[in-house]
């Protein structure tokens, strides 16, 4: 694999990462754009301990364009896109519109907030505007792994990043902008709260090892499995259709997994999404994400003015910098065809209401 890095036209940086080691990348991005916008901020919700992003300026970006017009093929025929090349295998750029930067912001007074920096970055998986995740071969999936392992080392050691995660959603129904097959990378300057339940919830204990370990003795929601990788539908699962891919080995992030595991991991991933679409006989609307901090940083804590103190026994839990087993998780959000009641608030305000209990058979008979 070769990796060339450029620049856009707005300084923002654009990595190719191509299958082959004789392809030149000298095309130069020849559009007129305006700077980057400053960086978001993070305001502090006393309420629930968490950090809030605020990122006004997103409210400006591409929203679902005619094929003709996507900004993420490539460069042809006299129209420039975000990438300059006429093809690519799997390119990496930083997002026009960024949740994080690195940039400057002026902030508020009398609140408690402080700048939003990080980064979020763009991956596009094929120059294929037609194709998606499910459709590329077990090589290209290699690739992109390799390109968001290389990407996982670097923002993991950009100062203030504390989380490094993967993610991608497909489908116009889970808020997908653009429809060309790619995912995104998200540096973050604190834990999310789900990844701190789970390291709270682990008590120093190794949780998914101990339930993997649980699923494949019991085999009864047992996905798909080879000799490094194994998929299955949690117990309780928040979503009607998911499942989580887990390798057998315990490794603290991507960059951990050897040459045979990162091997395996395309086949029995793409057997999976593969899965997904033969559902309903459509292409699945799903979010899948790669799972565990990718970042040895202490937790950030807010400042703490006369009015945000913690009450008095109050305390702030520890958050250790590592999960210690790397998983992902595929949602889908899609439902059978016959009409039910949307779900209750509660359970998307609160993540612990299912009104439909996980789809264990529909996965082993697929």
């Amino acid at each position: 694999m070769r990796k060339t890095s450029t620049t856009l036209a707005d300084g923002r940086e654009l990595i190719y990462f191509d299958e082959r080691d004789d392809v030149e990348r000298d095309a130069v991005d020849k559009r007129d754009l305006p700077p980057p916008p400053p960086a978001s901020q993070l305001r502090y919700d006393a309420l629930v301990d968490e950090w809030v992003a605020i990122a006004a300026h997103r409210q400006t970006r591409t929203f679902l364009p005619p094929a003709d017009e996507c900004p993420l093929d490539p460069s042809r025929d006299g129209r420039q896109t975000e990438i300059p090349a006429s093809d690519y295998d799997v390119v990496v750029f930083e997002n026009r519109f960024p949740s994080f930067s690195d940039r400057p912001v002026e902030l508020p007074e009398g609140i408690v907030a402080r700048p939003a920096h990080g980064r979020c970055e763009v991956v596009c998986f094929t120059s294929d505007h037609s194709a998606s995740f499910a459709t590329l071969p077990p090589s290209r999936v290699r690739t992109v792994l390799e390109a968001q392992i290389d990407r996982t080392l670097a923002l993991s050691a950009m100062d203030g990043v504390e989380q490094v995660f993967c993610f991608e959603n497909r489908g116009v129904e889970i808020g997908v902008t653009l429809h060309h097959p790619h995912g995104q990378i998200y540096a973050y300057p604190f834990v999310t709260p789900r990844t701190r339940a789970m390291l709270a919830a682990s008590r120093g204990r190794p949780v998914y090892s101990e339930l993997l370990a649980s699923e494949r003795a019991a085999g009864v929601r047992v996905v798909a499995s080879n000799e490094h990788w194994t998929a299955f539908v949690p117990v309780a699962a928040r979503w009607p259709f998911e499942v989580h891919v887990a390798p057998h080995r315990r490794v603290p992030d991507l960059p951990a997994l050897d040459d045979a595991e990162r091997d395996a991991f395309g086949p029995l991933y793409l057997d999976v999404l593969r899965r997904f679409d033969a559902l309903f006989g459509v292409d699945a609307v799903h979010l899948r994400v790669a799972s565990g901090p990718g970042a040895q940083r202490p937790r950030r804590e807010p400042p703490a003015p006369a009015a945000l103190q913690h009450p008095p026994g109050r305390q702030q839990a520890e958050v250790p910098g590592r999960l210690r087993v790397r998983h992902g998780r595929i949602h889908q959000r899609r439902r059978p065809r016959r009409r039910r009641p949307p779900p209750a608030r509660s359970r998307v305000t609160a993540g612990i209401l299912s009104h439909t209990a996980p789809r264990f058979r529909t996965w082993i008979c697929a």
